[in-house]
């Protein structure tokens, strides 16, 4: 279920069962061109493209026959979101869809009036993209990925795994636009759990290693990887591996690096997220202002147990954490 307040609950849950019955009828007869805009790379953002276009073929809408998409990357380098938001909006484009607070940025700045849909991002009222979830106000509506105590949940999480820790490594790049707020939730989780943290920023793929020499010099005995950040989740197998070669349990913030071996995760479904941007796209594409469609929040998450690292780890995790898990990978 999706919700932006209590209120809209029952609202939103109608309006997506009918949804589909819907559209059929006042499907646009024109092609509409609709834009990608991501922070990561084509491989890493597979998944939620797919899932993007699944959503839209559910409303009724054939890519080329309703629909074109134009798909742009930014490779891991935020600097390059702005030029790719321009180009996305010179063409023009109907609809911009944003992942992620990076490109919805890049996205808000090279439009003050083309629809904007965000998928993901971190508090979107104090980031200054939405008035208010209920009202957005301007340009931008979608969907917002973590909710505000996300960031200490996942080092809850973790405490829980290994309850003897008293010292975290916290692996962050700081060019983040959410990096101040993730860092005071950790930093408020961290005194509530009586563990120290051990911050290191990360802003090249060359100071991954250092950064992991760095944590066994100063006695770190788990790790958080702090941010959905595009650099950092292109260099997933490397940084789970590194945990894995310095024995360090780790939480991370998204299901795809428990895929490639790292030990948890917890984080709203990605793919679920852009599958369901799809609905903000078709009742734009109706007519609906951004401004009146309020910016929807996930309200149930996954948390991913990845049984093979713990046992290369060494790790017996509490029973009860396994039962909480959504998924165990084995």
């Amino acid at each position: 279920m999706w919700c932006s307040t209590v209120g809209y609950i029952v609202t939103l849950v109608l309006s997506l069962l009918a949804a589909p019955l819907a559209t059929n009828a006042q499907r646009p007869t024109t092609v509409s061109r609709i834009g990608q805009l991501h922070a990561g790379s084509p491989s890493l953002s597979q998944s939620y493209t797919d899932a993007f276009l699944q959503g839209l073929r559910d409303l009724g809408y054939v890519e080329g026959q309703h629909l074109v998409i134009e798909q742009r990357y930014a490779e891991g380098n935020i600097e390059r979101l702005q030029a790719l938001a321009d180009e996305l909006v010179r063409l023009p484009v109907a609809v911009l869809v944003a992942g992620g607070s990076p490109a919805l940025r890049a996205a808000q700045q090279a439009t003050r009036t083309l629809p904007i849909v965000m998928v993901g991002g971190y508090d979107p009222v104090q980031q200054g993209f939405v008035a208010s979830l209920a009202h957005p106000g301007g340009n931008v509506t979608g969907v917002a990925s973590q909710s505000q105590d996300l960031t200490g949940k996942r080092l809850e999480l973790l405490k829980e795994a290994v309850p003897h820790v008293s010292r975290i490594a916290v692996l962050v790049n700081p060019a983040q636009p959410t990096y101040g707020a993730a860092m005071h939730d950790l930093a408020v989780a961290s005194r509530r759990l009586g563990v120290a943290l051990q911050v290191l920023e990360l802003r090249r793929a060359d100071e991954v290693a250092p950064a992991f020499t760095a944590m066994g010099q100063e006695g770190a005995e788990a790790l958080v990887v702090g941010l959905s950040d595009p650099l950092l989740r292109g260099l997933s197998g490397q940084i789970t591996a590194l945990a894995a070669q310095h024995r360090l349990p780790a939480m991370y913030p998204w299901k795809e690096y428990t895929e490639v071996g790292g030990l948890m995760s917890y984080a709203p479904s990605l793919p679920a997220l852009w599958r369901h941007a799809a609905t903000y796209v078709d009742k734009l594409l109706k007519g609906a202002k951004p401004a009146d469609l309020p910016v929807e929040q996930p309200m149930t998450f996954e948390f991913v147990i990845n049984l093979k690292a713990a046992q290369t780890l060494g790790l017996t995790l509490p029973p009860h954490l396994l039962v909480l898990a959504d998924e165990v990978i084995k």
